[in-house]
């Protein structure tokens, strides 16, 4: 999947994921779109309704009024970073309180959550070739 990352203004970029676009900014130059931490928490939160989603069809219960609420904080000092992240799953009504510890057991081994708590390998080029371009 490609991604590609472009400055709009200030503090404003355009974010590419293959057929999609958006917008991401700083509140303080703008607020055109989410800041890149918005978007990280978020990805954990989608990705934790994703595999809630699926644990729901598995088992045959309705996602009808299920949603995914989430709050973080900052950490303290540095360096910049999410201190702490909290999810609140807002089940079905058919949802039996049996299946509580198996599907908490699911979401939390989402690819997102396993990402940052078995963190990747991360590389950073510098292409002075595309600065001449």
């Amino acid at each position: 999947m490609d991604i590609r990352v472009r400055h709009e203004q200030g503090d404003r970029y355009r974010v590419t994921i293959g057929a999609h676009a958006m917008t991401v900014d700083q509140p303080d130059t703008g607020d055109a779109g989410p800041t890149p931490t918005d978007l990280f928490v978020a990805s954990l939160a989608a990705c934790v309704a994703h595999y809630a989603g699926r644990f729901f069809a598995r088992h045959g219960i309705s996602p009808e009024g299920f949603g995914v609420d989430c709050a973080f904080e900052m950490a303290e000092g540095r360096p910049a970073r999410v201190g702490s992240v909290d999810l609140r799953l807002m089940l079905p009504a058919a949802f039996p309180e049996e299946l509580s510890d198996r599907l908490r057991a699911v979401v939390e081994h989402c690819t997102v959550h396993n990402s940052i708590t078995q963190a990747p390998e991360i590389r950073i080029d510098l292409d002075a070739a595309a600065r001449a371009a």
